[in-house]
Formats: structure tokens, sequence, C-alpha cells
């Protein structure tokens, strides 16, 4: 029993790591998340304009953005324990130094700069530039379960806090966030390690051996563009680069934007505080299965499809919204959730698999942190995009249809960068090795 343990050892401990990246996942990108229920109570309070307050959230993404690029140096120099304690050690600073905010600009630099920061090392640009070393046949479904603990931790903490910051006020709310996170991710993060070699093991649970290694390579369609030495410099020289960036840029934009501006305009729309607050928990929970079960579906059909039906369910999401002011009914708003969560959440599944099959190599990190420069960069522009077009026109609905544009827009964009023209997913890779029957 224990000689049959120790072989599947690699098998089991990439599923530790997997456990890992869930539950940090769960607390730290939820605390960036929490930013919608702290917003109403904040501008109770103070009287900020909406545009100037929801520009904290986007500061944020814009000092992410920023760090992205010194994120995957770091990462490749130092590995992700060292990574992740930063990240949780910034955010829990960020939220706990909010609770004495009295000015604008101490929200940019508290739940904008500090909590933006600290989420970008743990969250998916953080996880998703060593996550992808621990698998290669199973990569879309180990992305997409721990990737997955967003929408569990959603559910369980979005509509506890929102009573508790009801009954006790936004300031308690981030103080108990920001301890929780401390307590819970420091110890936990030190089991992470970069890559399986790390400690002598090999990806998806097979033996680190030479057959295994050629094994592996039989998903490579491109063997000329898979040899090359992917540097950042020689990335940038590649449209596939460009196509991705546009990609990622849209896909937050679309994301974030409604994230942020949901919950006022549900209460706007009509429905009560903890109705909307159960609806950005739901969209989470709904996220859960949608996106195990899209990242598995893309092991088998292919990323460029998936990453479609993602965006489908943003555009559905966005046609909802605008259709509640008429039609503000619980069976419309329920449309929007599941369309938002079970489809649109699906991206998350394939947004590390994508650029990790493009340009594989070991200077990986920063190519990826520098495309995730781009889509921190939509995430920001997104939500202070609604809140100015709100602002100026008195309505979400121009803002909307931009999104619903730049959602098609991603989709394209991805297929313009084919990762299946460089490798192959594991299904597919299958189906052509297996011959057909007379």
């Amino acid at each position: 029993m224990l000689a049959r343990f120790t072989q599947r050892l690699p098998f089991f401990y990439g599923w530790v790591v997997v456990g890992v990246v869930f539950v940090t996942m769960a607390l730290c990108v939820n605390a960036r998340t929490a930013f919608s229920l702290l917003f109403p109570p904040i501008l109770q309070e103070f009287g900020w304009e909406r545009g100037e307050t929801a520009g904290a959230f986007s500061f944020g993404f814009i000092v992410s953005a920023v760090l992205s690029p010194w994120l995957g140096r770091l990462m490749d120099r130092h590995g992700p324990r060292v990574v992740m304690e930063i990240g949780i050690a910034a955010t829990a600073a960020g939220l706990l130094l909010a609770t004495f905010a009295t000015q604008p600009w101490h929200i940019y630099v508290t739940l904008g700069m500090l909590v933006g920061a600290g989420t970008t090392f743990t969250g998916y640009t953080g996880q998703a530039l060593f996550l992808p070393n621990w698998f290669v046949r199973r990569r879309g479904l180990a992305l997409s379960i721990a990737f997955a603990g967003v929408g569990a931790g959603s559910i369980l903490m979005l509509p506890a806090l929102q009573t508790f910051v009801e009954r006790s006020g936004w300031r308690a709310g981030c103080t108990v966030l920001g301890v929780t996170v401390l307590v819970v991710l420091v110890p936990l993060n030190l089991l992470l390690r970069r890559r399986p070699a790390d400690l002598g093991l090999a990806p998806d649970g097979d033996p680190d051996t030479p057959a295994a290694t050629q094994a592996r390579r039989v998903n490579v369609v491109d063997e000329k563009w898979a040899a090359v030495d992917w540097t950042l410099a020689r990335a940038l020289r590649t449209s596939r680069f460009w196509w991705v960036a546009v990609a990622y840029f849209c896909a937050l934009f679309s994301w974030y934007a409604v994230q942020v501006h949901q919950t006022k305009y549900l209460v706007e729309t009509g429905f009560s505080a903890q109705e909307a607050a159960w609806a950005l928990g739901i969209v989470s929970l709904a996220g859960v299965p949608g996106q195990i079960a899209l990242g598995w579906l893309s092991d088998r059909i292919g990323r460029e499809i998936v990453w479609a039906i993602g965006n489908l369910g943003f555009c559905l999401a966005y046609a909802a919204l605008l259709a509640l002011p008429a039609y503000p009914v619980p069976l419309l708003l329920y449309a929007m959730v599941l369309a938002q969560g079970a489809l649109g959440y699906g991206l998350t599944s394939v947004v590390g698999a994508i650029p990790a099959e493009i340009f594989e190599g070991k200077h990986y990190g920063p190519i990826f942190g520098t495309l995730m420069l781009s889509a921190l960069a939509g995430g920001a522009f997104g939500p202070w995009f609604m809140g100015f077009v709100h602002d100026h026109t008195g309505s979400y609905s121009l803002a909307f249809v931009a999104a619903i544009g730049c959602s098609l827009l991603s989709t394209l964009a991805i297929w313009r960068a084919a990762p299946r023209h460089v490798r192959m997913v594991a299904g597919v890779a299958q189906r052509r090795a297996t011959p057909r029957s007379a």
C-alpha cells in the first residue's frame, strides 16, 4: 500500500498544490471583489461621486498592471512561496489600513493599491505563473478547479460579509477579512513549489523518465515554434502575443466592469441590497461547476472554443442587465447570474493555459506577466469607464453595449492567436493518435 502511494506521489502532490491555490483564491480574489459590497456604504458615508470612488478599484488594477512584468521575474527568481506571502501581506495590510480612511486618496492607497497589488500576486496572475507547470494533459481541469475557489469563497463569504457590514459597518468588515487572510493563508502557502522537478517529480503524476517526457510532446503541432527559446523580447515581435493581449484586455474589461457596478445597479433597479449581494455571490457559485466543466472540456476540444463560450456568457449577462429596468423580475436576474457565472467565469479555466501552450519555456514568467499587464489594464479601465458613462449620461446602457462589443472582440482575438496551431490539447491529440476503425 505504501509503495503504491509513493508511486502516485507526483499525482497527489500536484493536487495538494491545486488545493492550496483553491483556498488562496477563495480568500484573496474575493477580498478584491468585496469592493462591490463596500462601495455603497462608502458612498453613503462620504458622499463622493461614483466615478471618483470606483476609480480606487481601477487604480488598483493600474498598480497591478505595472507590477505584472516584475511579478513574472520575481516568480522565476524566488518561486511561489515568496510571491504568495508578499501578496498575502499586502492584501491584509490594505484591508486593515482602510479602516482609518477619511479621504478618497486613503481608499486609493489601501483598497486600491495594496489590495489590488496583493491580489495580483495571489490571484489569477500569480497562480498562473507556476500552476500550469504541474499539469500538461489535465492542465485545463487543474486550473479550473484551483480557480473555482473564487466561486466557492464568494458564496460563503460575500453574503455573510454583506450582513456583517450592514450590522457593524464597512470598517469592521475590512478588519475581519484582513485578519482572516493572514491567519489562514500565511502558513498554508508554505507548501507551494514552483514545479514538480523541484521535488524530483513530473507533471500529471507521470514518471520522470525520458519516455514519459517524449510522450508529453505528442501534442506539439508546430515543432519549429515550440523549439524557440521564447523570451519576452521574442514574444513581443509575434502577432500571437498581441492577439492574446487584446483578448485579455477586452475580457477583463467586461468582467470587472459588471462586477464593480452590478450591486449598485441592481439596487437602483429595485432589488434589495441583500438580493444584490446574493446575486454577486451566486454568480461566483455558478462559476464553480461552470469553470470545472469548461476546464475539463477545454482539455478535450480546445482552448479557443471555451474562450468563446466564456465571452458569450458575458454578452448574455449584459443583455439581461440592459433588459432589467423594463422587466425587473427575478427570472431575468437569475438568467444574468447564470450566464455571467456558469459561462463567463469559465474564461479562468483557460486564461493560464493559452499563453503557456504558446510560449512555454524557462522565460515564461515575464511573458505571462506582461500579457497580464494588458488584462489588468482592461480590468482597470472597465469599472472607471462604467462610472464615467453613468456620471455623464445618468445611465449604464451605453457602457453595457460597449462591454458586449469588447467580449466579441476578445473571442475573435483568441481565435487569431490560435494556440491549437502550436500545441493540441490532450483530447484532440488522443483522437488523432487513435486509428479509426474500418
